[in-house]
Formats: C-alpha cells, structure tokens, sequence
C-alpha cells in the first residue's frame, strides 16, 4: 500500500503534496481504509469508512487539476458551512450537474444512489452525488476542504452514537 501512495504522491502538484499527505494521514487516523486504483485519468484514491462499505472521499485527477471528491452523508446538520465556502468551491457546487433521480426516479439508473439536497447562498439545490462536491484543490480550497472532511467525521461519529 505504502509502495501505491508513494506512486500515487509523485502525480500531486508540488504545492499540494504536503496538504494530499496531511488528509491521508487525518482519514486514515480516523478509521478510514485508503484503496488506490490506476485509472486512464491517473490515480483514483478513496477512502472508505471502517467497519461500513461508505466511501467517505476520493482524490480524483482532472484537467483543471486534483480535486477531492466528498460523500456528505450528514450535510444537513452543518449545510450552513457550504455558505462559507470560498467564491471559486461555491461556483463548483452550483453548476455541477443536477440529480436526475431526485428530479425524477424515473430518469436515472435505479441502482444509483441518490444525490444531495441542500441549500447555498440561500437557493435550494439538487446535485448529483458523484458531482456535488468535488473542490479542486488550491491553497484558497484547502483550508474548507480539511473543515469539510472534519465536521462529516464529527457528524458520522454523532450519527453512530
């Protein structure tokens, strides 16, 4: 595993290797297994909660960059924190693409599981759960990313409760 990270870690931007390492690092701490997968795109990285098959976040690369895709299964009991968000994350959010499934059951794949409601910036949305929220990382983006990934944990820990 240590040998795939390693690899994996050579693809990250400089600027972000100590920040990609620090989140792996914090997951990881947090009962989170890591499962790396090679991909045409590049590395695909999850991390999945312990003792569930959740995929709590995947680094993903992209054209425009490394982004970490987050799987906010608790997001109504901080979705106030989304208004927080930096200008450029908000901009993200709101034109990923919507969720069919929640639009209507009827337009997308019955196995899928179903995307996100929620509100920012005081307008209602539907998005998507593999596009929702997927910040690309940048010294603006990673400070919200961390807090993002914290109050999840912090919720799915109350949940469990």
């Amino acid at each position: 595993m240590d040998e795939k990270f390693n690899t994996f870690m050579e693809t990250v931007d400089e600027r972000f290797r100590s920040f990609v390492s620090q989140i792996n690092g914090y997951l990881t701490e947090n009962g989170c297994k890591c499962d790396i997968k090679s991909q045409k795109s590049g590395y695909v990285v999850s991390y999945v909660l312990a003792g569930s098959k959740r995929t709590f976040a995947t680094f993903i690369t992209r054209k425009t960059g490394m982004k970490l895709r987050i799987y906010p299964e608790h997001l109504g009991e901080y979705q106030s924190f989304l208004d927080t968000l930096p200008e450029k994350a908000k901009k993200e959010i709101k034109k990923a693409s919507a969720c069919k499934r929640l639009i209507n059951p009827d337009d997308c794949n019955p196995k899928c599981v179903m995307g996100y409601t929620f509100v920012l910036d005081g307008e209602q949305y539907q998005k998507c759960r593999f596009m929702a929220f997927q910040p690309t990382l940048s010294e603006e983006n990673n400070p919200y990313i961390k807090q993002f990934l914290e109050k999840e944990l912090q919720a799915d820990s109350d949940y469990g409760k």
